[in-house]
């Protein structure tokens, strides 16, 4: 690794696995602080240990992002045992599988608190510390393909998603005059477990119709077909699109950057079929 992040401070949210496991790690390996998060503290430790066992520093706090005072603790245990914070990697996320139709009001709510509420309390909170600190910083927020169409089954992610690329660029103008960056990352399908409860739920809502409803189009062959590099990304290219963002090194605020393997930019639906 160059270091490109040494002397830096992090929190990722939700970084106990899948994605924000890999960013955690790579920040780490970077040089960086890093906070590790979740909503269990032994998963919060359990991330954290892995970091320290490879020579990296870092500090679990058991947080749940959807809960203000929560995040504002989450920030202050970061500020009390490093002294700053630099970057803020939003990225704590939930899904439910179920038609509009059918959705619940608890499971829209809670998408909506954790995948939009949760990242906006993060940028809040993140920024006001960097505000008060006076030397700018970095906030990235993940977001996903889905922020930018319409996938069935899936209505409150899609939403949060999309809420999060608006937030994204509104606080992005926001917070510039304190040199504060405000981007996203929008990965497309790439193996995590989220990914895997996803296709669990679809599994749990087929029914004597599902010749035309749910066509997710998860499986592997869907996804390769789909894809014009066909295949799924990896954690890595993901931590590695966060980490190039983290460094600061460039001129961009306010954008949504896709790692979706050109998913977004084919517009004919897919290569063999």
């Amino acid at each position: 690794m160059s270091g490109n992040l040494k002397d830096q401070t992090a929190i990722v949210t939700g970084s106990s696995g899948g994605i924000g496991r890999s960013i955690a790690e790579q920040f780490a390996a970077e040089g960086a602080n890093v906070v590790t998060n979740s909503r269990s503290v032994s998963r919060a430790e359990k991330a954290a240990a892995a970091i320290e066992e490879v020579g990296g520093t870092a500090l679990p706090v058991e947080a749940d992002v959807s809960s203000k005072s929560d995040v504002e603790r989450l920030v202050e245990e970061t500020v009390t045992e490093f002294g700053q914070l630099d970057i803020m990697v939003n990225n704590a996320g939930i899904s439910h599988i179920a038609s509009a139709m059918e959705m619940t009001e608890e499971q829209w709510r809670q998408v909506i608190n954790v995948n939009l509420t949760g990242v906006f309390f993060g940028c809040q909170v993140a920024g006001e510390q960097m505000i008060k600190q006076g030397r700018g910083g970095q906030i990235l927020n993940i977001s996903s393909i889905f922020g930018s169409i319409g996938v069935q089954g899936r209505a409150p992610y899609n939403a949060s998603k999309g809420g999060v690329n608006n937030l994204t660029r509104c606080l992005a103008i926001e917070l510039a005059e304190h040199d504060i960056h405000v981007n996203a990352l929008a990965p497309g399908f790439i193996k995590t477990a989220l990914d895997e409860q996803t296709r669990e739920e679809r599994d749990d809502h087929r029914t004597d119709r599902d010749v035309s409803w749910p066509r997710y189009g998860y499986e592997d062959e869907d996804i390769h077909n789909r894809t014009p590099l066909g295949r799924f990304g990896t954690l890595e290219e993901m931590a590695n699109c966060a980490t190039f963002i983290a460094a600061g090194d460039h001129y961009m605020t306010g954008e949504v950057l896709h790692a979706d393997g050109g998913w977004l930019a084919f517009g004919w639906g897919s290569k063999d079929r």
